[in-house]
């Protein structure tokens, strides 16, 4: 059960950088389209925890809930959908997994947190992996926008790193709240948050939000990357470990890669190919003996 609903729940992840594409494709503001979903599906979400009474409300107006949102949906995701207007979904997902080598560096730079020799290696690997990913544009006809929608998306990992050390913190804290509930309270203060930067700097055309690309992206999105990708990463970390399940940030960039060639006719250069390879490889050498480690631990025999 626990491997079928891994599989699942990679194949669901890897798909919503090309489902993200195609609703930004259709015309519906980054902002507006990101919001719309995290504040959905938290909606529901919480108020099917709220109505099985397993969180209180109050939780709701707490300020640990606020900057959670800011950093794991708000800044994370206003960076990514922006970005994905420019780069596409197979790239998007290949920067979005230096997530990671994020944390790593704010945990040995900023809080002075001693980090193993493997791990530095896998930094070094992943910087590599990005300049290979980058090379590309340099040509004759400089994109400038290609480049700073790779550099959204690296910004938007260090909104992710902050908040997902931060989020440790406030697991904690509320140690007898559902991490369901805790994540879908951030949900939608981030959604709130992309709704209203999505008025104040973006052209809401509402035909464009009643298209069937742009619906179907919303759906799915909603429904499969929000609601049930989540709900199963938790459910995988409350029978494992928080480590297990996240390596599906290892898996996602090439399923993402794989799909965007496949169904969206998008291009990939050798370069491309090897500097994607290269991060993944980076990635995993950063987290590669915690990840087997406790592995090893959670599939150990019990009662």
């Amino acid at each position: 059960m626990i491997i079928m609903n891994y599989i699942l729940m990679c194949l669901i992840f890897g798909t919503t950088f090309l489902g993200i594409k195609i609703g930004v494709d259709a015309g519906v503001p980054p902002f507006l389209s990101a919001g719309l979903r995290f504040l959905i599906a938290g909606l529901l979400l919480f108020g099917f925890m709220v109505w099985k009474e397993k969180t209180p409300l109050w939780l709701l107006f707490r300020k640990e809930m606020f900057f959670t949102g800011v950093c794991l949906t708000f800044g994370t995701f206003a960076t990514l959908y922006w970005a994905e207007q420019y780069v596409t979904s197979g790239i998007a997902a290949v920067l979005s997994a230096t997530g990671p080598m994020m944390i790593l560096v704010i945990q040995g730079l900023i809080l002075k947190q001693k980090e193993n020799r493997q791990s530095f290696i896998g930094c070094m690997v992943g910087l590599i992996g990005v300049t290979l990913l980058i090379l590309p544009s340099f040509s004759i006809k400089l994109n400038p926008f290609w480049m700073i929608g790779c550099l959204a998306i690296l910004i938007g990992e260090v909104f992710y790193a902050t908040g997902a050390i931060y989020t440790k913190r406030v697991v904690q804290k509320f140690e007898t709240v559902s991490p369901i509930a805790l994540n879908a309270a951030q949900m939608m203060h981030g959604g709130i948050l992309l709704i209203l930067l999505s008025l104040f700097t973006q052209d809401i055309q509402p035909e464009k939000l009643l298209s069937p690309a742009s619906i179907g992206s919303l759906v799915y999105l909603t429904i499969f990357g929000s609601m049930i990708g989540h709900t199963i990463f938790y459910w995988l970390v409350s029978r494992t470990n928080p480590v297990f399940p996240s390596t599906w940030l290892y898996i996602s960039p090439l399923i993402a890669v794989i799909l965007g060639v496949i169904f969206y006719d998008e291009y990939i250069s050798w370069l491309t190919a090897l500097g994607t390879l290269t991060i993944i490889v980076g990635t995993v050498l950063v987290n590669f003996k915690w990840a087997v480690f406790q592995g090893i631990k959670s599939f150990s025999f019990k009662k």
